[in-house]
């Protein structure tokens, strides 16, 4: 999508810092971190929502968290990690593309909105 900024920083028109690449997916650290560690993983391919995942596409999120696991492993994320997706407006999502927030580097609180 031509107004889609991850689509946008998934084409190298807007720069980030970038932790994992490859023909599918990519990730990058938060502008605005949650935790030590908070990286966003993207489907290159503009998927609008979770809600919004088919047959077609689903692939994509299962080498997500194909990625997320290598991602621990890199970041030093052994003693865990949460994975967060916002879907659709009651689920705060800000950004209209398929993305998860991969958080870690502190113990977490939960419910969540208790940290």
């Amino acid at each position: 999508m031509a107004d889609c900024i991850f689509c946008k920083i998934a084409a190298g028109e807007i720069p980030s810092t970038k932790v994992y690449e490859d023909e599918t997916v990519l990730a990058f650290r938060d502008l605005d971190p949650q935790a030590p560690t908070h990286v966003l993983i993207i489907p290159k391919e503009h998927i609008a929502s979770a809600a919004d995942i088919t047959p077609e596409n689903s692939a994509v999120v299962a080498h997500i968290f194909e990625v997320a696991a290598k991602l621990s492993v890199e970041l030093g994320l052994d003693k865990g990690f949460r994975i967060v997706n916002n879907c659709g407006e009651d689920g705060m999502q800000s950004v209209q593309h398929l993305h998860f927030h991969m958080l870690g580097g502190k113990k977490m609180g939960w419910p969540p909105y208790a940290e």
